[in-house]
């Protein structure tokens, strides 16, 4: 191979790094070696991709890459993360943003119009993203894709604002035959003879259609979505301005890099296997790398330094792929999704029996991640990373996998180098079968994975295992071989008797450590159980018909072994329109749907930095409760680009901030009571610069004893002071004690929390004007005037110098109305005392770390009811965990108390309320704000009370509705719709037929079970805090005829601004184009109310008809001579009699308040009426399950913009999904031992998973309550924002009664707690048969975090 080269001649051979962006030529200077692609294109300007989680786990990063691949001599294009891939990766490549696929100036691309047009954007901040992952998968598919490759496509993409089904459709006409079904415009095309609507969905006829009356014109092309070209080079193109591969990378050749980045880091690209071999002897402990999945990881979340990288993508030998007589060769530096493309064709070319491995690790890829961490991880990687929940090892394992060695002997030294290249994976004769589990069926690492081979030979009229081999990920450091089982397996008769004694055997092979890492140790022991016995079935169902074998699997076990196949999902939208005016009541798009699917709307960390400016990082407290001895900064004050750090001695104000009242600290001075916990704030020229800093600050604690759950806050009487609450109605003891209640039942319901997961991580900009005289901000935060008041108040400073401004957040949720403010109190003390611009975006590990979550809750209830199921008293001690500080957790519980009947009639209630302290940082607001938790409390005493009386739960609900007229537990009337709501869901699921549809799959089918649901709700609209209820608003009329509005409202998805656009336009007569909200300010709207609570649309849109009116009743004088031919007309003419053409209006919200000391009132103005139906399927043996159908219904009074609502209703329902069925916050407590104290395990999408695109009900059904006006809200519509949250409990009472069916099967009967989320562990280990029994008992509780 030659003698090793110096590092100067490697040098030599180096050109300039070239990289085009957008079709522009950049040339990458030396040094940024330390820069993913990412920071290079925002640092650019183009900061349409963005930074949702820095992990490559949620998508908002996507950007297209195209290359000249030498292998095939064809162009490649794929979508990637940038957050994860070096800026020197993609040297010689041509990388599009959202940026270049289409604008508002010179045109959308079809996908961007597509997907604005069908309101499939809402807070937008995840949108550019899923607009390329789209783009790269029509640009690199010569025919059009699949429904199946459109929604896999999208599996590496998060979105927490719409229910991903607005997206779906309009990403689907790209597959669609028939694309003028789904063009909004073409109108006749929608309207067969009958006059049915063709639904974009299903392509069918159906009454999801608008109303003819407010189907618009619009941009989309009318000939439908085809390709207009292809070819090798540029792939598909769909407009003329697609952009083109650059002629001059094809002309490039590749060249052998050697670079540098910040922190002594060494780059290296070598282009042929001898220069990795050298470069490996030169730097034994450099990183060889392809994909960066895993390094990049390691070094952005574990902070691991790796001072030398190979990159070494551009080796021939290690990208090859052959098939020979043998087997397939594979390069280890082959990427994921090529192998999967590659094993598809020679499963299609190569005999049925020599490809049983090949589908095997096809299917497995297919669960592997999302497309864009597929399209870069490498084989080589897979298998070096050594993961103990490697999804592939283990298959290679079990497929007799060899690895090609290269021995080189070492010329520095005297020493021998063993470095694999090649994976080999012969063709075998037998069975190869997959296996993963894990939280979320897509996206997701497993929790316990496997891969299972047997080769079956005939000897005397039996099948003998003549070779055998059980491999098992998730369950041991490393992938683990259950040698014990393959050496009883071999030479045995392939029978029951065979699989009895293996799992027997298996128990001993696989031994799991009490508290070992990632817990739930007797669910992932029961998994190698179940696979073991799914691939007995499975194997001898591949068996069935060969001569002499007699284990055929029975007809009800099938279901065990079929292939998981998702349909793909259909949706409906069933309301009307009721129109008043020129655009309210009409279904409008976003306004600014166009902006965000084009990466032009701009969010807080977008904001371009001045000269001057710095990034601030947090100081954190490692510890759940310690007193602070000694702080150590020197470390900080000397690291590069280091401008400042700042503690409690610094604050020019107040160090003490709160919502309700002054209880936490800005910076702790003495003690700290949480894990992240702010101590100090550090400075510098870059972001990655203050986090270097931030973490060589050393401080040294002294441990204090911490509360970690709510049993210990109970235990050791640890409350909020005065935080108490009680509400009562009758004489709950008097009835407990009399004959009335037939039976009566006491239980815990454990409720766990949630994390807001809004795709725009906290974020806020100061900075001082005039000689530091006045501060401004730009934040992300759903109550600008919390962030004035906080920053006046810790600088010391009046409120009327102080001025924040919203644009719009990339979702809030509740989690951006009080924490966000603290925040911005932080980054205003460096802006302030240095008068530089501070910009202050937490990571998402920090921001899940620190900012809080939904709270958790403890509710122990005694209930008294009839032998038919009347409910006649409820006797409930409710609990919350509120963390470290009060926050808002006060006015959580009392609307948990509130909520606590749902809509049920109970003539004697007692609810008894506590807020817990406890050694977590502080939870806060989520959507519901806690009225889902104290419903969820009800809903498992009313399916208790089912069981109790051998009814079913729908009957007991109903036979305990609240009534027109009902007094509830408050003092407070209600008028009621809910019946109405009932009986329509009830027809339009057709449940009882569907009921007995799923009782005949169930006494069919052992192993996966079904279940169904409907829930009611019953959600209060108000502030419960009677001073919050008024609002603002500021409209201005101008000459050319257009109206710019100003409200104290803040856009964060929800369609706040257009529905508020809407009634100004309606108000004026005059198009929604002709009105315009440019943003939310504190100098415009003063003392404005948080965006919460469901209430904005009700309060800001009646303060901007009152300015409106105001303004209108100015014109009549002008108006009544009827002189004037337009609205332009009439403006100018009331400007020239110098009329004011601008208002201030003012609402606020009449006939509420509540007294705590009597505990009777009127907390809410009125309620929101809703009903779900939900069919799941479980997987008794994994406890997997799917949602096959969702139907819910809302009472909406009449829509101000039906589509927008429908759009809130599906993001709050697969929202919700998430509480109840998948979404766990796994913190460092007596449950959880393997995580240190006080920690928060699950701080990132890697172990925190939210729905994903995958997990969106099959049938996805809603529709609005029709002819229901709501006379108590503007324009007689309702609020829609929280209410729908809750109706996802259907799924998760759906799961239970699935659970149900198969304890019966088991023998076990009554009633057992299944505590929320349900997931795949609670699902699996709640079925209680055989192969739970050697773990737990029937009563297993799996631990929660509470």
């Amino acid at each position: 191979m030659g003698s090793l080269k110096t590092e100067e001649e490697i040098e030599e051979e180096s050109k300039d790094a070239v990289l085009y962006v957008n079709g522009v030529r950049k040339v990458l200077p030396d040094g940024l070696a330390h820069l993913t692609l990412l920071e290079y294109l925002r640092d650019a300007g183009l900061t349409g991709t963005k930074l949702g989680c820095g992990e490559g786990g949620c998508g908002a990063c996507t950007v297209m890459v195209s290359y000249f691949d030498q292998n095939s001599k064809k162009c490649v294009h794929q979508a990637i993360n940038a957050c994860l891939a070096p800026l020197y990766s993609v040297e010689g490549m041509h990388v599009i943003t959202v940026e270049g696929v289409g604008n508002r100036k010179f045109g959308l691309h079809p996908v961007q119009e597509s997907l604005a047009s069908r309101h499939g954007s809402q807070c937008g901040f995840c949108t550019p993203g899923f607009i390329m992952s789209m783009y790269a998968l029509l640009r690199s598919s010569k025919t059009p894709p699949t429904e199946e490759q459109i929604e896999e496509s999208l599996a590496g993409n998060l979105c927490r604002c719409t229910g991903y089904r607005p997206i779906l459709d309009a990403f689907r006409v790209f597959a669609k035959s028939n694309d003028a079904l789904y063009t909004s415009g073409s109108v006749t095309s929608q309207e067969p003879k009958n006059g049915e609507f063709i639904c974009p969905s299903t392509g069918k006829p159906c009454s999801c259609g608008p109303n003819k009356e407010t189907v618009e014109k619009s941009d989309v092309c009318q000939s439908g979505y085809k390709a207009v070209s292809y070819n090798e080079t540029d792939g598909s193109s769909y407009t003329d301005k697609e952009l083109i591969f650059p002629p001059q990378l094809l002309l490039r050749k590749s060249s052998y890099l050697s670079l540098s980045g910040f922190n002594g880091i060494k780059w290296h690209r070598p282009l042929l296997l001898k220069h990795i071999l050298e470069l490996k002897l030169r730097y034994p402990n450099a990183k060889l790398v392809v994909g960066n999945t895993e390094v990049g990881i390691e070094t952005r979340l574990k902070k691991i330094h790796y001072p030398v990288f190979i990159w070494v993508t551009h080796v021939p030998e290690l990208n090859i792929l052959t098939v020979d007589h043998d087997g397939i060769e594979i390069g280890a530096g082959v990427r994921l999704s090529e192998l999967q493309n590659f094993l598809k064709k020679v499963i299609e070319e190569r005999p049925v029996y020599e490809t049983s491995s090949c589908k095997a690790i096809v299917e497995q890829i297919k669960w592997f991640a999302g497309t864009q961490i597929r399209n870069v991880a490498s084989v080589g990687g897979n298998i070096c990373s050594a993961s103990p929940i490697s999804d592939l090892n283990p298959l290679w394992m079990a497929a007799k996998q060899n690895s090609k060695l290269l021995t080189v002997k070492g010329t520095l030294e005297p020493f021998w180098r063993r470095i694999s290249f090649w994976v080999i994976v012969k063709w075998i004769w037998g069975y190869v079968k997959e296996f993963k589990q894990a939280h979320r069926r897509d996206d997701d690492i497993a929790l316990v994975n496997g891969g299972m081979r047997v080769f079956l030979e005939k000897r005397d009229k039996k099948w003998i295992v003549s070779d055998a081999c059980i491999v098992y990920g998730g369950v041991a450091p490393v992938s683990l071989s259950a040698v014990k089982t393959k050496d009883y397996l071999i030479g045995k008769a392939w029978n029951k008797e065979l699989l009895q004694k293996s799992l027997e055997i298996l128990k001993q092979d696989v031994v799991i450590s009490e508290n070992a890492p990632g817990g739930m140790v007797e669910f992932r022991k029961s998994l190698t159980l179940s696979f073991f016995f799914k691939f007995f079935l499975w194997v001898s169902h591949q068996m069935n018909g060969q001569d002499s074998f007699n284990e055929s699997v029975p007809a009800s076990h099938l279901s065990a072994i079929e292939s998981f196949h998702r349909p793909s999902v259909t949706g409906s939208q069933d309301y009307e329109t009721t129109k008043q005016g020129t655009a309210v009541g009409s279904p409008k798009v976003h306004m600014s749907a166009r902006l965000q699917v084009t990466g032009e709307a701009e969010y807080t960390d977008d904001t371009l930095m001045p000269p001057g400016g710095l990034h601030a990082a947090l100081i954190l407290s490692k510890k759940p409760h310690a007193r602070l001895l000694t702080i150590d900064d020197s470390g900080a004050r000397s690291s590069p680009g280091f401008a400042g750090i700042f503690f409690a001695k610094d604050i020019p104000g107040s160090n003490i901030t709160g919502p309700i009242i002054e209880d936490e600290e800005v910076f702790a001075s003495e003690i700290v009571t949480c894990v992240g916990q702010v101590i100090g704030v550090v400075v510098a020229d870059t972001h990655e610069n203050a986090k270097i800093a931030a973490r060589k600050v050393v401080i040294d604690y002294e441990d204090l004893p911490a509360i970690l759950s709510i049993e210990d806050a109970v235990k050791f009487k640890s409350f909020h002071p005065n935080t108490h609450r009680c509400l009562s109605k009758g004489d709950v003891d008097l009835c407990f004690q009399s004959d009335q209640c037939h039976k009566i039942i006491e239980g815990e319901v454990h409720i766990g929390g949630q994390e807001h997961f809004y795709l725009e991580p906290q974020s806020t900009f100061v900075w001082t004007m005039d000689g530091g005289n006045e501060v401004h901000m730009i934040s992300s935060t759903q109550a600008p005037q919390k962030h004035q008041k906080y920053v006046a108040h810790v600088l010391g400073l009046p409120m009327s110098k102080v001025v924040c401004k919203v644009k719009r957040i990339g979702g809030g949720f509740g989690g951006k109305e009080t924490r966000s403010a603290f925040f911005a109190a932080v980054a205003s003390v460096p802006a302030y005392l240095l008068n530089r611009p501070i910009k202050l975006t937490l990571d998402r590990d920090v921001d899940m770390q620190v900012t809080g979550q939904r709270h958790s809750f403890l509710g122990k209830y005694k209930v008294g009811f009839t032998n038919e199921g009347k409910v006649l008293a409820l006797d409930l001690e409710i609990y919350n965990n509120a963390g470290n500080s009060l926050d808002l957790s006060l006015a959580v519980l009392e609307r948990s108390m509130y909520h606590s009947d749902n809509v049920y009639e109970i003539p004697n209630v007692r609810i008894n309320g506590s807020v817990c302290f406890t050694n977590y940082p502080s939870n806060t607001a989520f959507r519901g704000f806690s009225g889902p938790q104290g419903m969820l409390v009800s809903e498992n005493w009313i399916q208790r009370i089912a069981t109790e009386v051998n009814k079913s739960p729908e009957d007991i609900r109903e036979i305990n509705f609240n009534s027109e007229g009902s007094i509830l537990h408050y003092g407070q009337k209600q008028d009621c719709t809910l019946q109405r709501l009932w009986d329509e869901l009830k027809k339009s699921c057709n449940f009882m037929k569907v009921r007995s549809e799923v009782e005949d799959f169930n006494r069919n089918n052992r192993w996966k079970k079904r279940g169904v649901a409907m829930i009611p709700t019953k959600f209060g609209i108000s502030f419960t805090t009677k001073f919050m209820n008024q609002a603002g608003a500021l409209v201005q009329v101008y000459t050319d005829g257009t109206v710019l509005v100003t409200h104290g409202g803040v856009e964060m998805g929800q369609g706040l601004h257009t529905k508020v656009a809407q009634i100004a336009a309606s108000a004026f007569e005059i198009p929604l184009s002709s009105v315009f909200i440019s943003e939310t300010s504190t100098d415009k709207v003063p003392n404005a109310s948080p965006t919460a609570a469901s209430a904005s649309s009700d309060m800001y849109g009646a303060a901007v008809l009152d300015a409106c009116m105001q303004i209108k009743a100015r014109m009549e004088p002008i108006a009544s001579l009827k002189k004037h031919t337009s609205f332009v007309e009439l403006v100018n003419t009331c400007y020239f009699e110098r009329i004011d053409l601008s208002a201030h209006g003012f609402h606020i919200v009449p006939d509420i308040g509540f007294d705590w000391k009597t505990g009777k009132g009127h907390p809410y103005r009125y309620f929101t009426y809703g009903a779900a139906f939900a069919e799941v399927e479980i997987d008794t043996l994994t406890g997997d399950f799917h949602t096959r159908a969702a139907d819910v219904i809302l009472d909406l009074g009449f829509s101000i913009n039906p589509a927008i609502d429908v759009g809130q209703i599906e993001g709050a329902f697969v929202q919700g999904m998430g509480w109840v069925a998948l979404e766990e916050l796994k913190w460092g407590d007596a449950a959880h031992k393997w995580i240190p104290p006080g920690c928060l395990f699950t701080s990132g999408p890697g172990s925190y998973k939210i729905p994903s695109v995958n997990d969106v009900p099959f049938k996805f059904k809603v529709s609005l309550l029709k002819d229901a006006p709501n006379d108590k809200a503007i324009h007689s519509s309702k609020a829609v924002g929280e209410p729908p949250f809750f109706l996802a409990s259907s799924v998760f009472f759906a799961i239970k009664d699935a659970i149900i069916a198969a304890r019966a099967e088991s023998g076990s009967h009554g009633w057992f707690p299944l505590d929320n989320p349900a997931t795949p562990e609670r699902i699996r280990m709640a079925c209680a048969y055989e192969f739970t029994a050697p773990f737990v008992k029937s009563d297993f509780r799996p631990k929660l975090s509470v």
